[in-house]
């Protein structure tokens, strides 16, 4: 590569938010280093990307969830000349199961790759911003299920206020070097991740409780450019949902339990 070229880096960049967060990236001139799981996909994704917006977009197939992913994205860009400028942490995974029924792989899949995975992206990439004089962003995708103690997203949950805390307190420390940290906190997204049938993608778009990556994608690089801390889309109504269900008493989160337990035993 170019070595005046900076990039971009975007996980989990074949789908969803990932994908229209390269999508915008690209619109406004920047180029992309695409990484992924999903081989095929992402090399089509990559060069449709490349082609339309005139900028160079590569794909890197890496499975996010191995313990050494991070070394070795860092690695690939060390020896292809690829200096990254802008680091998505947006990979991550969601199962709706008790964690004394979710097998210990499963769990350790998610560990790596919404907490070690982009703990080390972080720590490698802003080593060497700080080392190259690079005035980088870091966006960190969160959600508001980081203050959801909910039985059934145990897992998910906690990986995800792990990541807002560690991204909160990491910012503290990177700003002086001219690094920023930006922490993303988003409602229910218009993508595949959890499982919801079109239909009802499609109503929860028209009822605006649910946003289109797109969207969301415009609305969170326009906060990272401005090198914002935090930002909850959906303003106040996300934040009202949040105290609401902070104040959720146990006896109706439990009833709530055993409704969803009856729905999955009749299945």
């Amino acid at each position: 590569m170019d070595d005046n070229d900076n990039f971009a880096l975007v996980t989990g960049a074949s789908s969803g938010i990932g994908l229209a967060i390269s999508r915008e990236l690209a619109r406004r001139g920047h180029h992309i280093l695409m990484v992924s799981n999903e081989e095929e996909k992402l090399a089509r994704l990559a060069g449709e990307i490349q082609t339309e917006y005139k900028i160079k977009a590569v794909p890197f197939f890496m499975d996010l969830a191995l313990a050494d992913s991070a070394q070795k994205v860092f690695d690939y860009c060390a020896e292809n000349r690829i200096k990254i400028e802008i680091l998505v942490n947006n990979a991550g995974m969601f199962f709706f199961k008790d964690i004394a029924d979710t097998p210990p792989s499963r769990i350790e899949t998610m560990i790596n790759l919404q907490v070690l995975t982009p703990a080390l992206l972080c720590r490698l990439f802003t080593e060497q911003m700080i080392r190259e004089n690079i005035k980088g962003y870091i966006l960190n995708m969160s959600s508001i299920a980081a203050w959801m103690m909910m039985p059934g997203i145990t897992l998910y949950n906690s990986t995800k206020s792990f990541l807002y805390c560690f991204s909160r307190s990491m910012s503290r420390e990177t700003i002086e070097h001219g690094v920023s940290i930006t922490t993303i906190c988003p409602g229910a997204v218009a993508t595949g991740l959890y499982n919801l049938s079109p239909r009802y993608i499609a109503l929860g778009v028209r009822l605006g409780i649910i946003m289109p990556p797109q969207r969301l994608a415009v609305l969170v690089l326009n906060k990272m450019f401005k090198r914002k801390k935090e930002y909850i889309p959906g303003g106040f109504i996300n934040r009202l949902f949040i105290f609401i269900v902070k104040s959720i008493p146990e006896w109706m989160i439990r009833m709530f339990r055993k409704k969803i337990r009856g729905i999955q035993s009749s299945r």
